[in-house]
């Protein structure tokens, strides 16, 4: 009645399966892509389900020996109902015969789901391994439908509360350090991925493209303004003419030599000589002069000619068409294209070391903005509220755009099962149970039998 099978540890089955009909109406497998984890795990017995099956076959034992036990009685009553033993023998093999009928009807039953009882291609049986790719489908669409969708994911969340517990979690200092060390490792790791190379030239694409875009003159021209407005130049005026007086005073020889030579060449060299010394006393004299007077008439010249400068810039077509031609030739050099790119190799190196010293200033702040954050949403609902929000916004996003994908997960798991293995390990982890309905059908077939002889024996009486 029943057929003993043991199934070996190391046996499996392909690893992508896809159904397929066969002759008797069952699903067979073919090529069709299967996490190979779950194939493997489903394929393979463990010790674990080793045990289990075993579990199963002592209580198949125990349910066959029943029903061997309730014919063995139906037998002997019936032969003492036959040798007048009395009244008591024919309730005896009534209930004994219904046990018989109780337990052979459940055990149809629970074999029907594993195989075909007796090797018979009875219908509707065998159902777990002919049916196996339609109830990968029907489990993926009874998640779908009910683990899925936005009500389900929303009410999950919203009863979890993600915000307050994480505005609690992240409040601990521990836990801060810990969040703090995870996100500078991520950092580190993302900076190394990426190619200096490909960064430097997005970097520089992105400001050349950016500078092209967008027209800088009269940006310019408003800041220029602001600082003439502001006074703000004068601080470089100062500096330009002090080191301008230094200068003179260090290289006096060089300023005359340099207007002797080019006096005509007809004019006496004594007349060159006073003529120079002439230049550069005068020189000398107009640069201390602007250096020591604010109120020097050169430096209110000055200030005129950058306030209009600064106006030309936002107005005259001519200067922003200017200023335009120079920034693409700046911009168009190598040598700036070569400081745009560096710049990512110093920001890089620059982020790096911040992340590695646990003492940085990075490190630190990023610590304190996650103590900071903890601590307003461990207590602000509207904090709360808004991470909520977010989470289960995100949350329902996944699910309504790639509910298809997850269900499907399911549906082609199930199939890149091997449909005996399937069958084999379902019913090591569940069979125990079912065997319970057989002992259970015996007994109360038997009760319900010895109730209905009971019944008609008093009707008939």
């Amino acid at each position: 009645m029943e057929r003993m099978e043991r199934t070996k540890p190391e046996e499996t089955a392909p690893a992508d399966v896809e159904p397929q009909a066969r002759s008797d109406g069952a699903v067979t497998s073919t090529s069709r892509a299967a996490p190979a984890s779950a194939v493997r795990a489903m394929n393979t017995f463990s010790e674990a389900d080793l045990e289990k099956q075993r579990g199963v076959r002592r209580m198949k034992l125990t349910a066959t020996g029943l029903l061997l036990f309730v014919a063995v009685v139906y037998v002997l009553a019936k032969w003492a109902d036959n040798s007048g033993a009395g009244p008591w023998a024919g309730y005896v093999a009534a209930a004994a015969e219904a046990g018989m009928v109780g337990a052979m009807a459940d055990w149809f039953a629970v074999t029907a789901l594993f195989r075909h009882p007796l090797g018979l291609p009875i219908p509707h049986t065998a159902i777990i391994p002919t049916k196996k790719d339609q109830l990968g489908v029907s489990l993926g669409e009874f998640v779908g439908e009910n683990f899925l969708s936005e009500d389900v994911v929303r009410q999950r969340l919203r009863a979890v509360g993600i915000g307050s517990r994480l505005g609690v979690w992240l409040a601990d200092p521990e836990h801060a350090d810990r969040v703090t060390a995870e996100l500078s490792a991520a950092l580190r790791g993302a900076l190394t991925v990426l190619r200096d190379s490909d960064v430097q030239a997005v970097v520089g694409e992105a400001i050349t493209r950016r500078a092209d875009a967008q027209e800088i003159a009269p940006g310019i021209g408003k800041m220029l303004d602001k600082v003439v407005a502001d006074g703000g130049h004068r601080r470089v005026v100062d500096l330009v003419v002090a080191r301008a007086h230094d200068w003179l005073v260090l290289h006096d020889e060089q300023v005359m030599d340099a207007v002797q030579g080019g006096a005509p060449g007809w004019t006496p060299r004594f007349v060159d000589k006073k003529v120079g010394e002439r230049v550069y006393k005068e020189l000398l004299r107009f640069v201390t002069e602007m250096r020591d007077m604010p109120s020097h008439p050169a430096r209110g010249a000055l200030d005129r000619f950058l306030t209009d400068f600064a106006s030309d810039l936002q107005s005259d077509t001519d200067t922003r068409a200017r200023v335009e031609r120079l920034k693409g030739e700046v911009l168009g050099r190598g040598e700036v294209q070569d400081l745009i790119a560096s710049a990512w190799t110093a920001v890089r190196s620059m982020i790096v070391s911040a992340a590695e010293d646990e003492r940085s200033e990075l490190r630190l702040r990023v610590r304190a903005s996650l103590l900071s954050l903890g601590a307003r949403m461990a207590v602000d609902p509207k904090v709360q509220a808004k991470v909520d929000g977010w989470v289960e916004g995100a949350a329902v996003y996944v699910v309504t755009t790639y509910r298809r994908e997850i269900t499907s997960l399911i549906t082609d798991t199930v199939a890149g099962w091997d449909a005996e293995h399937t069958t084999r390990k379902i019913e090591a982890h569940i069979g125990r149970d079912l065997q319970f309905i057989r002992i259970n059908g015996t007994v109360v077939g038997s009760l319900a039998g010895l109730l209905i002889y009971t019944v008609s024996r008093a009707l008939g009486a």
